[in-house]
């Protein structure tokens, strides 16, 4: 069994044009044209940095994370970012001790 963690495309889409142009993340399910979901693999190398991550790191990420959004007019509060990142800290290193691998649905 695989993983899959979930957010509204609202607020997925800020990067993902970017990272896919770049060639990451591999796309596992596209309905095409930016207007439907949108399902893709999350990246060996992000993978390794989440399941590696202490707790302190998690929270510097999602400070800037929070910067990122902020930029974009898009606003929530530490406690959410590190909350996301943590769940999904979480839920890779399951699905890597499972030798799973974990997969973001955006739509």
């Amino acid at each position: 069994m695989d993983y899959v963690w979930t957010r509204t495309r609202q607020t997925a889409v800020y990067r993902a044009e970017k990272l896919v142009d770049a060639g990451e993340p591999r796309a596992v399910a596209d309905q095409g044209g930016g207007d439907g979901a949108f399902v893709f693999a999350v990246s060996p190398r992000l993978t390794k940095a989440l399941a590696h991550a202490e707790r302190d790191r998690l929270c510097e990420v999602a400070a800037l994370w929070i910067g990122l959004r902020a930029e974009e007019g898009e606003h929530f509060t530490p406690e959410i970012a590190d909350a996301i990142l943590g769940d999904l800290a979480d839920l890779v290193r399951r699905a890597r001790r499972q030798g799973q691998s974990v997969y973001c649905w955006v739509g």
